[in-house]
């Protein structure tokens, strides 16, 4: 399957373009034809097998003849295979899904250079267009901030900060083109209307709960998966590829590995999402349409519930999944690593109704709730604060203390107002002049 197919997503509401105006074989996929999982048979349990999913484009077709021209198009055009004449990237935009998305008509790097209200050159410069293999020969002249983060699970997580020009441009990205391109139903994570909470309800009170973690979720999403995003809602290639280099990071060869993990950097040398850039939240959660497309249809032949948050996927259910999961993880698996991620082996849990079952941080047994320790050392901060003053308790040296204190109360009594109200109480009696 390739990255998504917009089509076969738009339910529960979304409108789509008209059947009529699609390729025929995209006219069967709009009016509800094939199923990625076979149905379940009438008994207690489910028989699924997973069928070969085959993606058809329905972006309109290039003719490969009429794409040659013997000048430049436009400024940065890209050279012939055989240097003859130039290849003009700019005619293939589909303006049926950029009308449908309401996205801004780009076609060429100028008129990409407009939207970004930068001259085309400096446009050029963000991407390392005059770099050596498209990459910052050195961190000094990169556009990103690098620092090493420790993962509590062992190993190093890459934070990619951009620097201001460039965090501007992926901002004006995020606002006018990714904000529009609507996320699957069963992405919680950086969706505007869904939290934590909404991605913990579903699984409320479910007898087996089933957690799977995405490894390097960011990193795993190259350039040709974020190329082929923008190309799926209607960009023209070069307009794509522009995008696609302007929204990933490729490290200088001249960085430096965290002590002792030097395979560190194999993750992030080819171009790659960065964490830390505006735009990669929700082009991690397009890259991961299709996942959700087939692990929901696996889901659904399961009679189970299934979200996901960031690198978070949940499933719950009753008895029968819990008596189902020697076939039903394999298939989940099957899935994940079809799709071109990686599974985080150690963090897969199944938990059951006996035990506390967490979603996300949210306890779900019975009721949303956050978790007791959670609770207590929070109020155990608070009553520091108030006796000894909040300096004595800001360890990680927070530069808005207050502001943190009081979003985590504020996280508390969304999920559980009366400890809520009990934290706030205590709060309110910390004298922030100490």
């Amino acid at each position: 399957m390739g990255l998504f197919d917009f089509l076969r997503s738009l339910f529960g509401g979304q409108p789509r373009p008209p059947v009529e105006s699609m390729p025929p074989e995209r006219q069967q996929r709009a009016e509800g034809a094939g199923s990625e999982v076979s149905s379940p048979t009438s008994g207690s349990r489910p028989v699924v097998r997973l069928e070969p999913l085959r993606y058809r484009s329905s972006l309109s077709p290039t003719d490969a003849a009429t794409e040659r021209v013997s000048d430049a198009p436009y400024r940065f055009a890209h050279l012939a295979v055989d240097g003859n004449g130039y290849l003009d990237l700019g005619t293939d935009a589909d303006h049926r899904w950029l009308d449908y998305f309401e996205l801004p008509p780009l076609k060429t790097p100028e008129d990409l250079a407009s939207f970004l209200e930068l001259p085309l050159g400096k446009v050029a410069w963000l991407t390392h267009r005059f770099d050596e293999g498209s990459r910052p020969p050195g961190i000094r002249e990169a556009h990103y901030h690098y620092h090493w983060l420790s993962k509590k699970s062992g190993g190093h997580r890459l934070i990619e900060a951009p620097k201001l020009t460039l965090k501007g441009v992926q901002r004006t990205i995020l606002g006018r083109i990714l904000s529009r391109i609507p996320a699957h139903p069963a992405a919680h994570g950086f969706v505007t209307g869904r939290s934590i909470r909404t991605n913990a309800e579903p699984h409320v009170g479910q007898r087996v709960v089933v957690k799977f973690d995405l490894q390097n979720f960011y990193p795993t999403v190259r350039y040709s998966r974020v190329v082929a995003i923008f190309r799926s809602v209607g960009y023209s290639r070069e307009v794509a590829l522009w995008l696609a280099r302007l929204t990933t990071s490729a490290i200088p060869a001249s960085l430096s590995f965290p002590a002792g993990n030097p395979s560190a950097l194999r993750t992030y040398y080819p171009r790659h999402l960065p964490q830390g850039a505006p735009t990669s939240p929700a082009l991690a959660n397009l890259s991961a349409f299709g996942l959700d497309v087939r692990l929901a249809g696996l889901a659904r032949a399961y009679d189970v519930r299934y979200t996901r948050y960031a690198d978070d996927l949940t499933f719950s259910g009753s008895g029968r999944l819990g008596a189902a999961l020697s076939e039903f993880v394999p298939l989940v698996t099957q899935i994940i690593k079809a799709e071109r991620f990686l599974i985080h082996r150690s963090k897969r849990k199944v938990l059951r109704s006996g035990q506390r079952q967490s979603v996300t941080g949210v306890v779900v047994n019975t009721k949303l709730n956050v978790s007791r320790d959670e609770f207590d050392r929070l109020k155990a901060v608070l009553f520091n604060c108030v006796m000894q003053g909040p300096a004595s308790q800001n360890h990680a040296e927070h530069p808005e203390f207050s502001a943190h204190l009081l979003g985590r109360v504020a996280h508390v009594a969304h999920l559980n107002p009366a400890r809520g109200a009990k934290l706030r109480a205590l709060y309110e009696r910390i004298d922030w002049s100490r």
